[in-house]
């Protein structure tokens, strides 16, 4: 007899898409799951989004219209994957920062991106031009905020990053990130009406704590302190894509710990990322949840590409991995903290990856089909054009007026 759980989903996607599912046959749940995302998606080029021709699909979406900046806020119905509804601060006003100043982490300057960022209202924030931002601390988000760079080369570095905590619809975009530190031991606003004592800062990227609907895309991200991008206590329905990632060693963390129980609710997509030189390890390492490891090109690691522990669902799907020369690091995976007996029972699973210069992937589990319709966040496309569709990634150059 099925789970509550599986029926449960069963019939939330007999309600959305009563056709694929007749009264006499219930169809594996995995395959209904591929069928919504195909419909969707059918849905989306009737609408007459741009095509590009790429293959992929956030890309084809906006990138060859030459006036995306008379409509940014399109890229937010752009967006795949378990966080295609973090809208961001697509409903608000355009923010422009002009000051790339952070003199005062209290009582921010106007026109500062820590002003922008705080404020209750969505807001699309922009840049006036070109600059570097130094944080003094970390910049703590308010809700319904997109920090969208296109048009200027943004770099935020040098000090804290980006913190994304107890908060909801957040789109990061077009944003060099690089060289963070840690920061804390000290007051911060996150709100008009509140700010607070802040203590150690673990020195991410972009740290997401009890984050929701958060998409983070091209980026470019490097050496910082802790993690590139790290998703942890309870944070879910998140994208990572189109980002190009260099020169770390602890990559991309996904789940706070063994026994953190609430990241079992945790859903992630990994899209279309470019995993590039000096990077060590977790691209990403998950505990507990589920994650979409989908189109990435792997060019580098030194110890592995992916891993975790405490049972998570990873299902990776039409990747490219090209093992380092060196002998001892050709597996992709790496199994952690459990023995054998334990980790054999985890659902990982390849499909469709393709693996170069000896690298493999060493599955486990059953391969339950329930479990990996909930980690099947799009369609994957073959990995034979893994590198067309990540050519792209990182911040990209975009002009006024042109093609982005």
């Amino acid at each position: 007899m099925a789970s509550p759980s599986l029926l449960s989903l069963i019939f939330l996607l007999s309600v959305l898409t009563p056709a694929l599912i007749s009264s006499s046959e219930v169809q594996d749940p995995e395959l209904v799951v591929q069928d919504v995302h195909r419909s969707i998606n059918a849905s989306r080029r009737n609408l007459g989004y741009f095509s590009c021709g790429t293959g992929n699909p956030i890309d084809d979406c906006w990138r060859c219209d030459s006036k995306w900046e008379k409509n940014r806020q399109r890229l937010a119905d752009c967006a795949i994957g378990f966080g295609k509804n973090a809208v961001g601060g697509r409903d608000g006003k355009i923010y422009v920062v002009t000051d790339s100043s952070d003199h005062d982490v209290v009582n921010p300057k106007p026109g500062t991106l820590r002003h922008a960022v705080i404020q209750d209202e969505p807001l699309w924030i922009i840049f006036a031009r070109d600059m570097v931002i130094k944080l003094k601390e970390e910049l703590i988000m308010n809700s319904f905020k997109t920090i969208d760079g296109r048009g200027s080369s943004v770099h935020i570095a040098g000090g804290p990053c980006i913190t994304v905590q107890f908060v909801t619809n957040i789109i990061i975009h077009g944003i060099n990130i690089h060289d963070c530190k840690q920061g804390g031991n000290a007051m911060v606003r996150d709100s008009p009406r509140h700010y607070g004592w802040r203590t150690v800062s673990d020195g991410d990227g972009v740290s997401i704590f009890g984050g929701s609907h958060v998409w983070v895309d091209h980026c470019s991200l490097s050496n910082c302190k802790d993690g590139l991008i790290d998703a942890i206590h309870g944070s879910t329905a998140i994208t990572i894509s189109n980002n190009y990632m260099t020169h770390h060693d602890k990559v991309m963390l996904l789940g706070h710990s063994d026994s953190y129980s609430q990241d079992k609710n945790m859903q992630v997509t990994i899209a279309f990322n470019h995993f590039g030189e000096g990077l060590v390890q977790r691209m990403p390492r998950c505990r507990h949840g589920y994650f979409h490891v989908v189109n990435n090109d792997y060019t580098h690691w030194e110890m592995y590409a992916i891993g975790g522990s405490a049972s998570p669902t990873i299902n990776s799907q039409g990747n490219r991995f090209l093992a380092p020369n060196n002998r001892f690091s050709k597996e992709v995976t790496k199994h952690e903290d459990a023995p054998e007996s334990k980790w054999k029972h985890w659902n990982w699973r390849s499909e469709g990856d393709l693996m170069l210069n000896g690298a493999y992937f060493t599955p486990s589990g059953a391969g339950a089909s329930s479990s990996y319709a909930r980690a099947s966040s799009l369609g994957a496309r073959p990995s034979s054009v893994v590198g067309s569709m990540t050519i792209g990634a990182g911040a990209l150059n975009c002009r006024k007026g042109s093609r982005c």
